[in-house]
């Protein structure tokens, strides 16, 4: 039988529905198991435990609040959250309170859910590391921009938690902690409340341990009533895309999805290779100049004023490009963006999905990097749904994730589709 830390998210309501598991005991359990393994992994910047077991209580000593009754959660340090400190990984806003809770995390605890507390960020969403570590080995990172929580939920410390994605934020970390990783179709959930980092293609992430887990909290984002996923998955028409940089990739990493596209085929689904325009290898340089031009007008105060407490990594990379684009280069990459946004469905017409590269292999070793960008950043660019789904092993015995793309404003179907590529693989 599992401990109640190790339930999913959809596992634990229903324990709680059934009245054999208290949101009480739930929450001592998740608390039990940050206080054993947050030492190693260092995924919180704040924890609030008073404060969770006081609201759990009192969740016990009442009526069913809704579809998340219970069940704690963790929010990426760029969210704002009323009761608990948001530093948005910099030192700049350290200890900074705000006055009101982000939409996302409103809609949660409406649900039910219980904060436990702030994951850490890298610093503004960006590429310069925080604290955190990979779950699975310390001496890895656990990519970025939300660390912390991937690896809160990879370390089993809580079963959901919520982080954001501009290029890889959402994709990568999840991949490298081992975890489900999904980033919505551009726009579906709302990001009041979070800090923008380029808003023409910031998303919230949603980190779980299952596909069923995903789609429950996306209704709850959504504001919604929750609908279950089909009981038996569709079987899907699946496009194996290698992309423009696929000998980027990790030989092991390469040879796992080529054997995945055999298996899902040898299964009985319609495997068929998609090759993507030409022009659509310049995406991921157009996202530069977009997320670029965007974040350094986005932080101009800070960029302004506090320059010495920026680090070095994001005043020679973001905040440089940025500065050196021109409105008529970021209008052209834009638009260039859109253009390929139109051209995508027609060349993806005739599969459900496309299976390709979540990053390119584990997680590297060290701290100093949150590790290659480039197989998320080129989806995040198109605003699709993605999903990545933790089925592989790499050589050093650590998680590689798959990474299955929808059609835009299909996320249901994807999500519905991605359960039976993952039984299949499994």
């Amino acid at each position: 039988m599992k401990k109640p830390f190790e339930l999913t998210a959809s596992e634990a309501t229903r324990a709680i529905d059934a009245g054999s598991l208290s949101a009480t005991a739930l929450v001592d359990s998740c608390l039990e198991r940050i206080a054993e393994r947050e030492p190693q992994v260092e995924a919180w910047t704040w924890l609030d435990a008073d404060a969770a077991r006081a609201r759990a209580k009192s969740l016990d000593s009442g009526p069913r609040r809704g579809p998340l009754h219970g069940v704690p959660f963790g929010i990426k340090d760029i969210i704002d959250t009323f009761d608990m400190p948001t530093g948005y990984g910099s030192p700049i806003y350290a200890g900074s309170r705000p006055a009101a809770d982000a939409a996302c995390v409103a809609l949660t605890r409406e649900a039910g859910g219980v904060l436990l507390g702030k994951t850490v960020t890298t610093e503004f969403a960006n590429l310069h590391p925080g604290k955190t570590r990979n779950p699975h080995d310390p001496s890895r990172t656990p990519g970025g921009s939300s660390s912390g929580s991937a690896a809160a939920v990879g370390a089993l410390m809580v079963p959901l938690a919520i982080g954001t994605q501009t290029t890889a934020s959402t994709i990568r970390p999840a991949s490298y902690c081992g975890v489900y990783g999904y980033r919505p179709t551009w726009g579906d959930l709302r990001c009041s409340g979070v800090r923008e980092a380029a808003g023409s293609l910031d998303t919230l992430g949603l980190m779980a341990r299952s596909i069923e887990d995903i789609a429950l909290y996306r209704d709850v984002l959504l504001g919604q009533p929750a609908s279950p996923l089909p009981p038996e998955p569709r079987r899907p028409r699946i496009g194996f895309c290698r992309t423009s940089r696929w000998d980027t990739l990790e030989p092991s990493t390469a040879a796992m999805l080529e054997q995945a596209a055999r298996t899902l085929a040898a299964t009985g689904a319609q495997v068929t290779e998609i090759v993507l325009p030409e022009e659509f290898g310049r995406v991921v340089d157009a996202h530069r100049w977009v997320s670029s031009f965007e974040f350094t007008r986005n932080f101009r105060h800070e960029i302004a004023n506090h320059a010495d407490r920026i680090s070095t990594t994001l005043r020679e990379g973001r905040i440089r490009d940025g500065l050196s684009c021109s409105f008529e280069r970021y209008l052209e990459s834009r638009t260039f963006l859109e253009q390929c946004r139109l051209r995508l469905p027609d060349a993806c017409s005739h599969v459900d999905l496309l299976l390709t590269a979540s990053c390119d292999g584990e997680a590297p070793v060290g701290l100093n990097t949150t590790g290659n960008p480039y197989f998320s950043a080129l989806w995040t660019a198109l605003h699709v749904p993605c999903l990545t789904a933790p089925v592989f092993t790499g050589p050093a015995g650590l998680p590689v994730g798959v990474q299955l793309i929808g059609h835009r404003n299909r996320d249901r179907d994807l999500l519905d589709a991605a359960r039976w590529v993952v039984a299949a693989l499994a």
